[in-house]
């Protein structure tokens, strides 16, 4: 792992320890890393794929809308946080790299450094169950 300010070692320590999924981006977009409860949804593990480009992870895990709608990138609540360095929410469906598909919500935040730098964000995520 390249060197990364404090706040994104914190954040990858902390995702490593939750039993939920959590995503990590560096401020270009960079999926920085996943843990491993985000790799069964996935279809994939972090060991295999390693970081990757935004324009990677964006498309290479088909998101959908109710309707079946492909969901163009900028609608992702983590490009959204990117790009804005606001929090975002979204509930929509993903098929992981071994076509499984799960209803999923997403919540995603910035992360800020001390400094109040912006230095990436984190979206966290789960099984979207009808209640």
């Amino acid at each position: 792992m390249p060197a990364y300010e404090i706040e994104i070692i914190l954040n990858r320590q902390l995702a490593d320890c939750l039993s939920i999924p959590v995503f990590i981006t560096d401020t270009a977009g960079n999926l920085i890393f996943y843990n491993e409860p985000a790799e069964k949804i996935l279809g994939t593990s972090f060991e295999d794929t390693g970081e990757m480009h935004v324009e990677t992870w964006s498309t290479i895990f088909k998101q959908q809308d109710e309707k079946g709608n492909l969901l163009r990138p900028e609608e992702l609540p983590l490009v959204r946080t990117l790009r804005d360095c606001y929090p975002y929410h979204k509930t929509f469906w993903i098929e992981s790299l071994k076509g499984k598909s799960e209803k999923i919500s997403v919540t995603s935040y910035p992360i800020i450094g001390r400094a109040g730098k912006f230095l990436g964000a984190v979206a966290i995520f789960w099984e979207a169950k009808d209640l």
